[in-house]
């Protein structure tokens, strides 16, 4: 995953160097770069989410997103994706089902039950600490508050 976030960054820099060199005049800022392939990935990333239930995929968009571009102005939609699909991933819910006993032993820990909870409860916990006016926020709070450790209660 973390090759293709590195190689998705080289491609949209590859591509403002590529549109400078052709419009010298037309340069477009690398933010603005950035934001258009952000926006592109939660745009795929809502597709899985709604019409697919491919919450692998999902996961695999987000956190590319997160990676190249942490400043993405819709990150609570980001966090909320990543949080909710992680947490129907942990409920077995969804067209992708997760065989650990195929997975290699160094993926295995990442698709755990267990770990995909501990991941709902982070991404939605940043949702709700960082962005409380988010539409998404009453909804990651019900989800939160039904998934996060005894002791955090």
């Amino acid at each position: 995953m973390k090759k293709l976030s590195i190689i998705s960054v080289f491609l949209v820099l590859f591509m403002s160097v590529s549109v400078s060199a052709q419009n010298p005049d037309k340069q477009l800022p690398i933010e603005q770069l950035l934001d258009a392939d952000a926006k592109h990935n939660l745009d795929v990333a809502w597709q899985y989410f709604r019409l697919r239930k491919a919450y692998i995929a999902v996961l695999l968009r987000t956190e590319e997103t997160m990676a190249a571009h942490p400043t993405f102005s819709k990150m609570d939609e980001i966090l909320y994706l990543s949080g909710m699909s992680s947490y129907y991933l942990s409920k077995g819910k969804g067209k992708q089902k997760i065989d650990l006993t195929k997975l290699p032993e160094d993926e295995r820990d990442r698709w755990r039950t267990e770990r995909l909870t501990e991941d709902a409860v982070a991404f939605l916990g940043q949702l709700i600490e960082e962005h409380p006016e988010s539409k998404y926020a009453s909804k990651a709070k019900k989800t939160y508050n039904k998934i996060r450790p005894p002791d955090k209660k």
